[in-house]
């Protein structure tokens, strides 16, 4: 009885500490989105230039482009992200890829003009090399009152 009782107390303890890591790279993954966000804010394009992988993809209302192309636009200020107000969050971790959603409500500075648009947010990060890497970032605009 007490080896069975002992087998079942390692089986919880290791769905436990499974449990555990999974919540600790969900966490990972949330603040650096919510990092990213105000980095893209503060144009700071030496840190989003590290977190970018070199071959990520961003997909906007107006097109799709690499991550030379969006550090130019947030370098020259042709989109301005200047606050995004996050809603919800989910993160899917498959691997070494972790899969955020944002519903997000983005003030933003677009060609001179301020507008604020609902959108849900699919970021793609991929762990290399023990860091964490932006591979895509994709905006879908939301219908209806509150973006739902």
């Amino acid at each position: 009885m007490k080896s069975l009782t002992f087998g079942l107390f390692l089986i919880i303890m290791t769905v436990q500490a499974s449990f555990a890591q999974n919540l600790t790279v969900d966490e990972e993954i949330i603040k650096l989105s919510k990092d990213k966000w105000t980095w893209m804010s503060d144009k700071n394009i030496k840190v989003l230039d590290q977190l970018f992988h070199e071959k990520s993809v961003f997909v906007h209302m107006g097109g799709s482009w690499g991550k030379q192309q969006e550090i130019n636009v947030i370098k020259s200020g042709n989109i301005w992200y200047k606050k995004a107000d996050i809603h919800d969050v989910s993160v899917k971790v498959i691997d070494n890829t972790a899969i955020l959603l944002n519903r997000i409500d983005l003030l933003a500075v677009v060609g001179g003009n301020e507008v604020t648009n609902p959108f849900m947010v699919t970021e793609v990060y991929i762990k290399q090399d023990g860091s964490w890497k932006l591979g895509s970032l994709s905006f879908t605009k939301l219908m209806g009152p509150g973006g739902k």
